[in-house]
């Protein structure tokens, strides 16, 4: 199946905690760093999540943001540092592609929040994703 949801990164799970209506995930991405993902029960069960499960996970490059370091005091369970390799930006909206060492982030934001971080090829960035935009796909 081809998606337009641009954040494909393989990984593993390191653990699955269920509760009655959500589940938290942990995945070990290939470039060494954690996501978690917020997924329903159902679906994990359906989709036979346990410990040493090969997923993708996925995430909409219009749920991806951008700071200029760790942001403390956030309730944002992703936060994965990377560089910048390459910002397309038109009057209304910025497309930044991101290297988080051994994989990419597309995050797409606004082009005045692309000037205002002064984010350009080289910069260094934290990628911030919510548990609950992060969908996962069984390998």
């Amino acid at each position: 199946m081809t998606l337009s949801i641009r954040n494909q990164i393989a990984g593993t799970v390191t653990s699955v905690t269920a509760g009655e209506a959500m589940t938290s995930v942990r995945v070990r991405l290939e470039g060494g760093q954690d996501i978690v993902a917020a997924i329903t029960t159902d679906a994990a069960k359906e989709l036979g999540l346990t410990e040493g499960s090969a997923v993708t996970a996925l995430v909409k490059a219009t749920e991806v943001s951008l700071a200029n370091r760790v942001v403390e005091g956030v309730s944002i369970r992703n936060q994965i540092p990377g560089t910048v390799v390459d910002v397309v930006a038109g009057p209304a909206m910025a497309s930044v592609k991101v290297d988080v060492n051994g994989g990419g982030l597309t995050a797409a934001i606004t082009a005045d929040a692309a000037r205002e971080l002064g984010l350009a090829a080289g910069s260094s960035v934290v990628a911030l994703i919510k548990a609950t935009e992060v969908s996962l796909s069984a390998a």
